[in-house]
């Protein structure tokens, strides 16, 4: 009888070389130095602008004002010989009992013209006007009529 023996397989496995480990070090490092150089430049143009704003914290402010006038009056014509007073709804349940505010949310935009004596509700999450009015100043009306709308218990972002 004729004994074969049985083969046996070796498996050869790949061997990592110093070749690949060095290839993935140098990705590694070069991956951690691109990560911190973004960083760095994200805390250094925050920075200037936290530094701006500290110099000059009433710009951002205006920015802002003009921001929502230019989407304002994009849906309606605003007064263009005054700059209006902001006012944010905050609790707009403490508002309800004004109709002017029946239709209020939190977040709302009150544009207030005391010259043109008009009063504008702005929703700016729908980009729409809730409600205007005629604004009363003491006992004398806009245009004769007798609805007073808001005495602005909102809370009043800022005034030019």
């Amino acid at each position: 009888m004729d004994e074969t023996k049985p083969e046996t397989k070796i498996e050869e496995k790949p061997v990592a070389t110093s070749a690949g480990k060095n290839k993935m070090f140098i990705g590694l490092v070069v991956l951690l130095v691109a990560v911190t150089l973004a960083a760095a430049g994200f805390a250094f143009y925050y920075y200037q602008k936290f530094n701006t704003l500290k110099a000059d914290p009433q710009s951002l402010a205006d920015q802002e004002t003009q921001a929502l006038i230019n989407r304002v009056s994009q849906i309606i014509v605003l007064p263009t010989n005054e700059q209006p007073t902001i006012a944010t709804v905050a609790d707009p349940s403490q508002l309800q009992d004004q109709p002017f505010f029946a239709k209020a949310k939190q977040g709302d935009k009150v544009l207030i013209y005391t010259n043109a004596r008009k009063a504008i509700l702005y929703d700016p999450v729908l980009n729409k006007i809730v409600e205007v009015a005629p604004l009363s100043i003491g006992n004398s009306f806009a245009g004769g009529t007798s609805p007073t709308p808001p005495a602005p218990a909102p809370t009043p972002a800022k005034k030019k």
